[in-house]
């Protein structure tokens, strides 16, 4: 059937406003990032948040196609930086966290100025590691026989942190439940601090990161007890695990992930996720990633949420047991 001339005007009108209806929100969504997107870290340069900012900052520049840029925002345990993500609502800001800041943060001090499971929204879980337990080169080498003079020494015995309430300190009241022990805590500025003490022989043991512990040990001045996984890490194959020294069911990670604003429309939040996990997987980025200490993980957003909320149920529960707050 031919329409009349009206008619046909108004049919193509139509279907070329169809056809701009449709097409705008795939021109909207290609366009993304309009401008630099900045990458929030709450830790100094150098340090292992930054680091892996940094490793990934290039490559996703590159598939972005605007620059990429690091702002550094030490504080609080990387909680200032994380505010100021949550914050952020130019769709253009996003945070390289640890695990503290996207679980436990206002379950720890509820004054903190952002919630993580609202005002935040997961994109990707990037690495994970396990952690050592270290010591002074003076403690029995076998996982089993420090643990048993652990025991023994009970509250004698003290154990560093780099400061209350970070994973290292809520590792180690979860170890004490699981293997009995009693030695107290002695938090201090930072892990620099805890190693200084613990090659001083003021305390006897930490849990430390890889990358950190390793330096040490394979320098000759601290012993590796075991790793916190549940059997031997990828990232340091030569030290047994924990559970090789009978601390069943004992399992602890942490972890470098990317977060969001949660104003970030959705469909940006997922780019940034595909992106992200092809360029951890990239065999050249993921032997980096394993230089620094790190196991590659490169997960969906959904996949973080599930390890937030895994997370967040089992370092709630030492917090309440122990009744621990920000000092």
């Amino acid at each position: 059937m031919t329409l009349p001339p009206m008619n046909r005007r108004h049919a193509l009108a139509s279907g070329a406003a169809l056809a701009a209806a449709t097409v705008m929100p795939a021109l909207a969504q290609g366009t993304w990032p309009e401008r630099p997107l900045k990458i929030v870290v709450g830790f100094p340069g150098g340090s292992s948040p930054d680091l892996m900012a940094r490793t990934i900052a290039e490559p996703l520049q590159q598939a972005l196609g605007q620059p990429v840029v690091i702002e550094n925002r030490p504080g609080a345990g990387g909680n200032i930086a994380a505010a100021q993500v949550a914050r952020a609502d130019d769709n253009h800001t996003i945070g390289l966290m640890i695990n503290g800041n996207m679980t436990i943060a206002k379950i720890l001090n509820p004054a903190t100025p952002y919630d993580p499971l609202t005002d935040l929204t997961p994109v990707s879980l990037l690495a994970v590691a396990p952690m050592i337990l270290t010591a002074p080169l003076s403690a029995p080498a076998d996982g089993r026989a420090f643990l048993d003079a652990a025991k023994a020494a009970g509250s004698q015995w003290n154990y560093g942190t780099p400061g209350i309430g970070t994973v290292a300190h809520l590792g180690m009241e979860l170890l004490k439940s699981r293997a009995g022990l009693q030695a107290v805590h002695v938090p201090y500025p930072g892990n620099p601090q805890v190693i200084t003490a613990m090659i001083g022989g003021q305390i006897q043991m930490s849990l430390l990161p890889p990358g950190l512990a390793m330096a040490q040990v394979r320098g000759g001045k601290l012993r590796a007890i075991g790793v916190t996984s549940a059997g031997r890490s990828g990232v340091v194959p030569e030290v047994p695990s924990l559970a090789e020294a009978g601390l069943k069911d004992f399992a602890l990670e942490i972890w470098n992930a990317v977060a969001a604003p949660n104003s970030m429309p959705k469909a940006h939040v997922q780019r940034l996720s595909g992106l992200l996990t092809e360029i951890v997987r990239r065999p050249e980025i993921r032997e980096r990633i394993l230089n620094q200490g790190w196991s590659v993980a490169g997960t969906s957003p959904e996949g973080l949420a599930r390890r937030i909320k895994q997370d967040t149920d089992a370092m709630a529960e030492v917090i309440r047991r122990n009744n621990i707050r920000p000092s």
